[in-house]
């Protein structure tokens, strides 16, 4: 029997579709696996599929890039004051930039609004070892490494021990040399910060005490140049470590002359798929660009979660209370069987801070500082910019220069603007209003409350934390028999 057209042409039809099946049939050995937060995953006998190869290096690379931005955050820190004075206010290596005002520190991270700073950068690289002269007086500070690493403190709590001298700052891998009447170290980075805060109580004193540090090359010592000192003057500026694809770019500028650590080189190899490399250019491309701006934003989380709801075990102060120690880590950043990095901990504090140094421990009686912060209420509530509170200061603080606390916003880290113009509240305020018992009750509102005599103002819609900062401390404190009161939600 003959078939017609129309029949030919379905028979046609039929074995092209089966045809077509056949070639789309799934591959042979195909097998999917759920894997969590990814979803379907495909396997060819076992071979990722190379859809599925796209997206494990995509998601390798993005894990290792937002643990990298962690790992990083106090070379960022460091980097972004950096480009601050350079680039805004116009300081040159060598030059000391003055930090006096509210406004001048405004763009730093948790500064103490009460004390006079003064900053400086050195290139060992480019301009050879550093000399750094210290004047007898009240005075706290010393030199930094890259990684915020300190090499000296200076003055009170450094080998001076406020008596002053000179400081001779070697870069790494020069050779030793003799020098008398010069103390001489090593860092372990070609960039190093210098820094100081005057802490004489009379502002004018404290000035003049800062100022007559020297910083010059060692080759000039002969007839050493006169110290460049530069003032903020008000400027505007910001150097909070950056939430996007500009972290990486300070990182890869930052490594362009500098050695890399062998605790580093790890961290190194991870960042290398991503086109970041030591001494490299920063080009990524599209695809590394995406992820590298991903893991900055949730790296940016990530340490504002580690920063205010710690988990280190000691974190907390006083049982029973929201006060917790802001500096968790030691000197080295290293665990003290030197058996890891103290990665949380140190990601912590200089997600909020800058700098560190043995006075900046808090482990010195009646020398250095001591570091408490707050995020949450008495009843454990995050600190509310559109809530009133109010925080007891008990009597006879444990301290044998000053007390201060200061409010700070918790997106910049930096103090909390407003039109009041105050962020802290010092017992070296001259208008300190105390109860009859000695002691001092403070006020955190948007409005001043009735009968507040000692208000720091708020922001509604934004949340804060505080810094307690002791100078000075003294056995009490260590003791904890002069324990701080929590911050008090008042009733609306």
């Amino acid at each position: 029997m003959h078939k017609s057209l129309g029949q030919l042409t379905l028979i046609a039809v039929l074995a092209s579709s089966a045809c077509l099946q056949r070639v789309q049939a799934k591959p042979a050995g195909l097998a999917h696996q759920q894997l969590g937060r990814l979803g379907d995953i495909q396997l060819i006998n076992g071979y990722p599929s190379e859809q599925t190869a796209r997206r494990l290096y995509d998601e390798l690379d993005f894990q290792r890039a937002t643990q990298a931005y962690l790992w990083a955050l106090p070379a960022v820190g460091f980097k972004a004051l950096y480009d601050a004075q350079a680039k805004t206010m116009g300081t040159r290596n060598g030059d000391v930039l003055l930090y006096r005002t509210l406004q001048d520190k405004a763009g730093m991270l948790t500064p103490n609004i009460t004390t006079l700073y003064a900053f400086s950068f050195w290139d060992l690289a480019r301009q050879g070892p550093l000399v750094v002269e210290v004047p007898a007086g009240l005075t706290a500070g010393g030199v930094l490494d890259i990684w915020q690493q300190p090499i000296t403190d200076t003055g009170q709590t450094g080998p001076d021990q406020g008596a002053g001298g000179k400081y001779l700052i070697l870069p790494p891998g020069a050779a030793e040399l003799t020098a008398p009447g010069y103390r001489i170290l090593r860092s372990p980075s070609n960039q190093v910060w210098f820094g100081t805060r005057g802490l004489a109580p009379d502002k004018a004193l404290a000035e003049a005490t800062v100022r007559q540090h020297r910083l010059y090359g060692w080759n000039q010592r002969a007839n050493p140049p006169a110290t460049n000192y530069a003032e903020v003057g008000g400027r505007p500026w910001q150097s909070a470590q950056p939430a996007n694809l500009s972290y990486w770019r300070l990182l890869s500028e930052l490594y362009a002359n500098e050695p890399v650590a062998p605790r580093d080189r790890m961290i190194f190899g991870m960042l290398a798929p991503l086109g970041i490399g030591a001494g490299q250019p920063f080009k990524p491309d599209a695809r590394q660009a995406k992820i590298l701006d991903q893991a900055a934003q949730l790296g940016d989380l990530m340490a504002r979660t580690i920063a205010y709801d710690k988990r280190t075990p000691g974190a907390t102060v006083y049982p029973g209370k929201h006060w917790e120690y802001a500096v968790l880590f030691d000197l080295d950043q290293e665990s003290a069987d030197k058996r890891r990095v103290q990665l949380d901990e140190r990601s912590s504090w200089f997600y909020e801070a800058i700098a560190m140094s043995v006075g900046m421990q808090g482990r010195i009686v009646g020398f250095g500082q001591v570091y408490l912060e707050a995020s949450k209420d008495a009843k454990g509530q995050w600190l509310d910019g559109g809530r009133s509170y109010r925080m007891r200061v008990p009597a006879n603080a444990p301290v044998k220069q000053f007390w201060s606390i200061t409010l700070y916003d918790n997106l910049t880290r930096g103090p909390v603007i407003t039109g009041q113009g105050a962020a802290d509240l010092s017992s070296r305020k001259p208008a300190l209003a105390t109860n009859a018992d000695g002691s001092v009750d403070v006020f955190f509102a948007p409005q001043r409350p009735a009968g507040a005599a000692n208000w720091i103002q708020t922001i509604p819609g934004k949340g804060w934390f505080a810094y307690f900062r002791f100078y000075g401390p003294t056995e009490a404190y260590f003791a904890k028999s002069w324990q701080l009161n929590d911050i008090e939600p008042l009733k609306p």
